[in-house]
């Protein structure tokens, strides 16, 4: 599919505050193909934390953007990112999750390579004529590496804008994700992966979905809260509309609301209190109230979330238009107390993890929407209207799914400069 009508996938009429997206953009294959050459090949991907490769000799690998990559730390303590593929026959060159090692070798045949990609042996190298040269058979490099802040993202558009230009005015709402422990932060030990019968723009939509909260997750805000002592109302009635959705331009979208109880700020007082007061002393008061008391679910477009109410880093790629994987971490401050991030971790998993109260309810849900596709033909549009008539959309409203919609539909028609992402004029002009 080389040309898209914009016509058969979006209706964005802000006349008259109507966005719909045709539900053929959930299901049809030839879609998933243009994504990836247009989105997922040519935008910044979330690959790893340097904490995970902190020391020489440290790696890991995964999938990012449908590759297999290793993250390695060299012995001078430089990243990197090389495709996991062996440059002699196409083997995974490193098997293994994470480790650390002087070298990686190929099981296939034993070529090994050091840490920054060198070509260490290769067995009976002497069958080989003086062409052959060593220096070029070293392990790939992704096209495009940058590290933000402890962030590690690829491309693999080597020609694409520096990642500080891409992440535009979302990096303010990045910095006050990585601030908010008062110091350096850190992926815990551990990863969370699972897969789901959705496509993957589903989850985009619901990980900064406000309004499916008290519904999707009833057992939560209404029988876990109260059975360990917690008044729910501070998510219900007029204070579930406290917060903002907002667009921050070229896709990156985000909802905020202030500070909620939770079972984290109830258990862990008294250190949160403390780490507050550090903060107002680094940052001035401030900056400290706006890290310390507000709650962002975080979207960097095309598929990475950052949710703070939990510390939560997620990212997910597609495999078929049903289906996706769905990679998840906890990002916690290095100088926690072992007994604060136990806490951190309990109400971590209480919400997000594989037997938590939110993540089975989500996984249900879109499963629920990918199934109910299946009617497209007599009720082909999705409506995402939610708040385009309202001077600030509330968390609980829709513009930032729109926003990445808008951003979308440019990409998958090759319109690669600044999108017109907000729902009014002034805004967009701002957000650009």
């Amino acid at each position: 599919m080389e040309k898209i009508e914009l016509k058969e996938f979006i209706i964005d009429d802000r006349g008259n505050g109507i966005f719909r997206i045709n539900r053929q953009a959930f299901t049809d294959p030839e879609i998933l193909d243009v994504e990836r050459r247009e989105i997922f090949d040519r935008t910044w991907l979330y690959a790893a934390h340097v904490s995970e490769v902190a020391k020489p000799g440290a790696f890991v690998t995964r999938r990012v953007g449908g590759r297999p990559v290793i993250v390695t730390c060299d012995a001078s303590g430089k990243p990197h990112v090389f495709l996991n593929s062996c440059p002699h026959r196409g083997n995974l060159v490193c098997l293994e999750k994470s480790g650390s090692a002087r070298a990686l070798t190929c099981f296939y045949h034993a070529w090994s390579f050091d840490l920054s990609g060198k070509l260490l042996g290769v067995p009976d190298a002497e069958a080989y004529t003086p062409a052959f040269k060593r220096e070029e058979m070293g392990l790939k490099s992704v096209p495009r590496m940058e590290n933000y802040r402890g962030m590690i993202f690829i491309s693999y558009d080597a020609g694409i804008e520096s990642l500080e230009s891409y992440l535009g005015n979302a990096r303010e709402y990045l910095d006050y994700m990585i601030d908010f422990g008062g110091d350096e932060v850190e992926i815990v030990q551990g990863a969370q992966a699972y897969s789901m019968k959705a496509n993957w723009k589903l989850l985009v939509e619901n990980s900064m979905d406000g309004y499916h909260a008290l519904s999707t997750h009833h057992r939560y805000f209404h029988q876990y809260l109260p059975d360990i002592g917690m008044d729910p109302a501070a998510w219900a009635g007029a204070n579930r509309t406290m917060g903002r959705g907002v667009s921050l331009g070229g896709g990156h979208a985000m909802v905020e609301s202030p500070q909620r109880p939770t079972p984290l700020t109830s258990s862990a007082k008294v250190e949160l209190d403390a780490i507050r007061a550090r903060l107002v002393e680094k940052h001035g008061p401030d900056r400290a109230h706006r890290i310390a008391d507000y709650t962002r679910n975080l979207f960097i477009f095309p598929n990475l979330i950052l949710i703070s109410l939990w510390h939560t880093v997620r990212t997910f790629y597609p495999l078929r238009p049903d289906y996706m994987e769905v990679d998840a971490w906890a990002l916690f401050p290095k100088n926690d107390s072992q007994q604060l991030r136990q806490k951190r971790m309990d109400n971590f998993l209480s919400f997000l993890g594989p037997g938590g109260f939110a993540t089975p309810d989500d996984v249900s849900g879109l499963e629920g929407c990918q199934r109910g596709f299946a009617t497209m033909r007599e009720l082909p549009w999705s409506d995402i209207s939610r708040g385009m008539g309202r001077e600030e959309p509330s968390s609980q409203d829709e513009l930032q799914m729109r926003a990445f919609w808008r951003r979308w539909d440019a990409l998958m028609h090759g319109r690669r400069g600044p999108s017109d992402c907000a729902d009014r004029p002034e805004r967009r002009l701002a957000a650009e």
